[in-house]
């Protein structure tokens, strides 16, 4: 027999032992309860007649003896025997008759009587009872004299039975019937789908594999940015394999009591071997694949020790039709890694972010769910609206579809290009408000120098290259420039731009990118002055100095010895990759400084119609730049830093 059978018949026959015990305990004990307290036989005969006190007169004689029981309380008793016969007699009288009785009857008639001891109560016990409720009421009385004993028993048996509450990650089991969705909901990602269904023929046909003597369980690994679609394809396949799925939060294991993930584990896997095949689904897993012995805490690395057996599949021969599939936002390429977990997963899958064409057919299906009528197909430009929501996940898209439905509603309007701009806009940015810069006048001119000083030199390479302002317009990534406060991220205007899918970038592209963050910080030096310049450069510094970082202390842009100087780390290469950065700092932030005063004639000439209007689209920002089409000429047409080339240049030169 497997030892995991042999464990759970222990564990049972356990159970049974100690139940069967508590049981007997409580019956000693109501044994006992009985045993301390002597009874009388006597047969006891209850009634509420009173005529049968009145009658005691002319039966004085037979007599034995008359009590009173509680005399004081709302229904006194009459507790009486005669001398020819056995049985008690229990009258039981309204607090209001007794009084009455003992007048009327006993003074009057000289019967003589006297109170009921509690020695006398307690040795009769049934003389304070009604009729047929003396075990009733001896077992409640029994109960509650020993309720807390018995609670704690009941407890602990609770608890050996099902674990303590919160114990199980948040655990739940989906029948796969209960399942929604398919495959094909998965817009895109063939790539990901097709790993997934070889991973669904490996678990069909599991004999075949075991020809090649792959016996291994097939453990799963997915990987990838949040809201991109792991948990629903997970489920999708317990529906297409027809098997259960238990679902439970990796994150949520740990209780807080020392072994608590260890024992969840355990009983996820009891219950996935009940069931034969089951897919075992941990979401949120990524503090599982964390390299162990990180802590002195020896008993932090339960969990982790715990999954790495059940992962083995060792346990039970049960176990072989359980699949364990671990979801994390990380993978073994960005974070570092138990390597023994990693051994245990023979699939990896490593979902991605969708690119342009299936960001525009995932926002098709969403708004193609809604009622006829709702979107304006003619108007919706879904082309333009998947370029400008560059690294989106699915799940982020469908919230910019439900922003759109949302202002919809609230606007009574139909779903556009236009609408869904505006709902990425409040999906990512969040919520505008013009009251808080309205009155502050100096403020919001100062944001609007930035914002244009932002927006120049981020198309001042196409300029300077000669292209016209068409080509321009289509090589920019500008949606709007806007002189509104945003709450969400703390600003007082803000430049809205798509991103690009392209992750790999070059030297030359990243100092664009640092000129671009310089241009609003330059052009307030430009109007203000060198001690003008506000605090709201903040975050555009922020940003430039981890890219300059980055350029020069990790990827060596600037130097011929190509290392990683975080990597060494001493303090010399921290004052090398310091002084670096400071000069490349100096030589980007000048030539923005020089380049923006070509543009400065334009700015003044754009800035008021921005302060009028409070937003500029690309399309009015360039409409105005072709109104001042001469100007901007003029000012390029200078050609002050001709002969200024980027580091990045000279370095190919």
């Amino acid at each position: 027999m497997p030892n995991f059978a042999r464990i759970q018949i222990a564990f049972k026959n356990v159970y049974v032992r100690i139940l069967t015990a508590v049981l007997l305990g409580i019956l000693t004990g109501w044994a006992i309860y009985k045993a301390d307290i002597p009874q009388d036989t006597a047969p006891v005969v209850h009634s509420q007649n009173i005529a049968e006190i009145t009658q005691l007169a002319a039966q004085k004689d037979r007599l034995d003896y008359l009590l009173v029981a509680k005399p004081l309380s709302d229904s006194p008793r009459y507790v009486y025997k005669f001398k020819d016969a056995p049985q008690l007699h229990v009258v039981k009288v309204p607090s209001t008759s007794h009084l009455s009785l003992e007048r009327e009857v006993l003074l009057k008639n000289a019967i003589p009587y006297s109170i009921a001891k509690d020695d006398f109560l307690n040795t009769h016990k049934a003389v304070m009872e009604e009729e047929g409720e003396g075990f009733a009421s001896n077992a409640i009385e029994f109960l509650k004299r020993h309720a807390l004993d018995l609670t704690v028993l009941v407890a602990i048996l609770y608890f050996m039975k099902f674990g303590i509450p919160g114990m199980n990650g948040g655990a739940q089991m989906i029948a796969p019937d209960k399942l929604k969705g398919s495959m094909d909901d998965l817009i895109g990602m063939e790539d990901i789908k097709q790993e997934v269904l070889h991973l669904e023929d490996m678990i069909r046909n599991r004999d075949l594999y075991q020809e090649h003597n792959i016996d291994k369980p097939f453990n799963v690994m997915l990987t990838g940015p949040a809201g991109t679609g792991k948990t629903k394809l997970v489920g999708y396949l317990a529906k297409r394999l027809n098997i259960p799925l238990i679902q439970a939060s990796g994150s949520a294991l740990e209780s807080g009591y020392v072994g608590g993930g260890s024992k969840a584990l355990n009983a996820l896997y009891r219950k996935a071997c009940a069931k034969g095949k089951c897919i075992i689904f941990l979401d949120e897993g990524q503090s599982l694949f964390m390299p162990r012995g990180r802590s002195e805490k020896k008993w932090e690395d339960d969990t982790a020790n715990t999954l790495l057996g059940l992962l083995d599949g060792v346990k039970s021969d049960k176990g072989q039709g359980v699949i364990w599939v671990i979801a994390s936002n990380f993978d073994d390429a960005s974070t570092e890694m138990d390597e023994a977990m990693l051994r245990r997963f023979s699939v990896k899958i490593n979902f991605r972010l969708p690119n342009k064409n299936e960001r525009r057919e995932l926002l098709k299906s969403f708004l193609a769910k809604k009622k006829d009528g709702l979107v304006d197909w003619n108007n919706l430009d879904l082309d333009q609206v998947a370029e400008i929501t560059q690294n989106l996940s699915p799940a982020l898209l469908e919230t910019v579809v439900e922003r759109a439905s949302m202002l919809s509603i609230q606007e009574k309007a139909i779903i556009d290009t236009d609408l869904l701009f505006r709902a990425y806009e409040r999906a990512t940015i969040g919520l505008t408000d013009r009251a808080t810069t309205a009155e502050k006048h100096k403020q919001r001119e100062r944001i609007a120098v930035h914002e244009l000083g932002h927006f120049f030199m981020q198309i001042d390479p196409y300029l300077r290259a000669g292209m016209s302002l068409a080509e321009v317009k289509e090589k920019s990534h500008l949606l709007k420039i806007s002189t509104e406060a945003v709450s969400k991220i703390g600003a007082l205007g803000y430049v809205l731009q798509s991103g690009e899918d392209m992750s790999l970038r070059t030297l030359e592209e990243l100092e664009r990118d640092v000129v671009g963050l310089y241009g609003g910080v330059a052009a307030e030096e430009l109007f203000y002055g060198a001690r003008g310049i506000s605090v709201g450069s903040q975050n555009d510094i922020e940003k430039i100095t981890k890219m300059l970082n980055l350029m020069v202390g990790r990827l060596s842009m600037y130097s011929r010895a190509k290392i990683d100087y975080s990597q060494l780390g001493n303090d010399a290469s921290g004052e090398h990759t310091l002084r670096q950065v400071e000069e490349k700092s100096d030589e980007l932030y000048s030539y923005t400084l020089d380049a923006i005063r070509d543009y400065r004639d334009v700015i003044v000439a754009i800035k008021d119609t921005l302060l009028d209007q409070y937003v500029l689209s690309k399309d009015a920002v360039f409409a105005l730049l072709e109104e001042h089409h001469d100007a901007l000429q003029a000012g390029l047409a200078h050609q002050r830093h001709a002969n200024l080339k980027l580091c990045a240049e000279e370095a190919v030169a």
